[in-house]
């Protein structure tokens, strides 16, 4: 009896661990992600999107191709800049698709040229592919509605761990 007990406690933490490592993964896919549009490398941020991608704000955007177009003002000068990092990353325990969300800040400049920043949250939606990569399928994001607090913004401005 007490090796099945002691079974079953190893099987439980083996699993447990197996998704700790798959939720680091899906945190450090969306820290690239962002690190991406961060360095405006558009092929690189488009190697993250799933080709069934959906991202949904004031309308839907569908597909890799129609994501990038809609994003192209974070990947030239001198447009606004944008970063995003995971707060909270959880997966199915199946192993095949993870929730990242978490703070977003763009940066950009208003006609007078002052520096303006933007907060909000993202929501997205992660499917292991059959290469084995995560790539985002579901994006939405929403506006503070209110000013950061300073662990929101220290989150942003940590060192990346990945």
């Amino acid at each position: 009896m007490m090796v099945k007990i002691l079974l079953s406690v190893l099987v439980c933490l083996a699993a447990n661990a197996a998704l700790a490592d798959l939720a680091n993964n899906v945190r450090c896919r969306e820290i690239g992600f962002s690190h991406s549009a961060e360095v405006r490398d558009i092929q690189a941020f488009r190697s993250f999107i799933d080709a069934d991608a959906r991202f949904v704000s004031n309308e839907v955007l569908r597909g890799v191709d129609a994501i990038a177009e809609a994003w192209a003002v974070f990947f030239t000068e001198p447009g606004p800049t944008i970063k995003w990092r995971p707060e909270v990353v959880e997966v199915l325990e199946n192993g095949t698709l993870a929730l990242s969300r978490g703070p977003f800040r763009v940066v950009s400049q208003d006609t007078d040229g002052n520096v303006v920043e933007n907060w909000g949250t993202f929501n997205s939606i992660w499917r292991v592919n059959d290469d084995g990569q995560w790539r985002v399928v579901f994006d939405a994001g929403n506006p503070a509605a209110s000013a950061p607090d300073d662990q929101t913004k220290a989150l942003l401005d940590a060192d990346d761990d990945c």
